[in-house]
């Protein structure tokens, strides 16, 4: 383990970002068409490796429908504001409109409505016209050892068994959170924290995980728990500073078998935040640490998947992008692909971002 002196008292490991690492072509190279890129968890199988942000400005219930149509599984904030609002879109056009200097207020007063049980059970019936159950539990941070002494924390390992669908949770960002998590029973894992184009937990709690560290880290973690466990994989998601094509190809060299987007779906016409994005982070009451930032709109939700491209920009024909460099590193399919060989090129160092 590489490690650097801050000064006398304190070392640091080094860690890396997504854009500090490429991958090496080999020997061998594929035809595009014979590359694969479906992913299975549970008894679900997608024929995209992806699952759409659970976030306002990214996922409604059309735009989850349309994502399962494409080959994804999109997932819905049921604590956002399809579940607060029997019509969200009134505030879905006032938070695209607000100034910058008046957003986390009103942010915090349109998020202020509480959410209606009739409410989540609609938009559950709503979404569940693509086929898919899968509960996900998304946080900056999740803990499978939450410590309270003002309320008894979720028992997450309980949770999980008492409930009839797989399970998916995080962040986490460690090898020890992720092998904790992966011990609940959770049928995956998402990886990252604060490293996503809406986060600002750097600036604000000083907290930050690069992602390509973070990935190969909970890879490791996946690893030992199947001998663990006796042959049980749990699936290693990454979310967080995916917004182009190359940062997510990076991801799945790395050891994830799937992606969550955000920021890069934001941008679709489809999109519901109109061209800008935000998370939860960014209307806490006490502490934002988000922002509401202008992504814009390039292109249809079903060019900005499976193109054809638009740019050579890394924003658009994603998974074209990831089903090239399979096929040009030899690969054909994703789990064969976390073996891909990577390097750190000499100009980059472990990364600021």
């Amino acid at each position: 383990m590489s490690e650097t002196e801050i000064g006398r008292g304190k070392r640091a490991r080094l860690a890396y970002s997504l854009d500090d690492i490429a991958i090496v072509p080999s020997r061998r190279t594929r035809d595009p068409g014979e590359v694969s890129l479906s992913w299975q968890i549970d008894a679900y199988r997608f024929d995209l490796p992806l699952v759409a942000a659970p976030m306002d400005s990214v996922t409604s219930p059309a735009t989850a429908i349309a994502v399962g149509r494409l080959g994804g599984l999109g997932v819905l904030d049921l604590e956002g504001l399809w579940t607060r609002y029997e019509d969200p879109g009134p505030p879905l056009a006032e938070i695209a409109s607000l100034a910058p200097e008046t957003v986390t207020r009103r942010l915090r007063d349109i998020y202020a409505a509480p959410v209606q049980p009739a409410l989540v059970a609609q938009r559950l019936a709503e979404i569940r016209d693509a086929g898919v159950d899968l509960f996900v539990i998304r946080g900056a941070t999740v803990s499978a050892e939450h410590v309270s002494s003002r309320a008894e924390p979720l028992n997450l390992k309980r949770f999980i068994y008492e409930l009839d669908v797989p399970v998916v949770v995080g962040g986490a960002a460690t090898y020890t959170a992720a092998l904790h998590l992966m011990r609940t029973g959770a049928a995956g894992v998402l990886v990252g924290f604060g490293g996503g184009a809406a986060g600002a937990a750097r600036q604000t709690v000083g907290i930050h995980a690069p992602m390509a560290t973070a990935v190969a880290d909970v890879a490791a973690a996946r690893h030992d728990y199947l001998d663990e466990s006796g042959g049980r994989y749990v699936h290693v998601i990454a979310d967080g500073g995916l917004d182009r094509s190359g940062a997510m190809v990076a991801a799945m060299a790395c050891g994830a078998d799937a992606v969550m987007l955000g920021t890069a779906l934001a941008r679709a016409t489809e999109a519901p935040g109109h061209g800008w994005h935000w998370g939860r982070e960014a209307r806490h009451r006490e502490l934002p640490r988000g922002d509401r930032v202008r992504v814009g709109t390039i292109a249809p939700l079903a060019e900005i998947l499976r193109g054809p491209g638009r740019t050579a920009d890394g924003t658009t024909n994603l998974f074209g992008a990831l089903r090239r460099a399979m096929a040009t590193t030899g690969y054909t399919d994703c789990k064969e692909f976390q073996r891909v060989e990577v390097v750190v090129p000499k100009q980059s160092g472990p990364s600021a971002d």
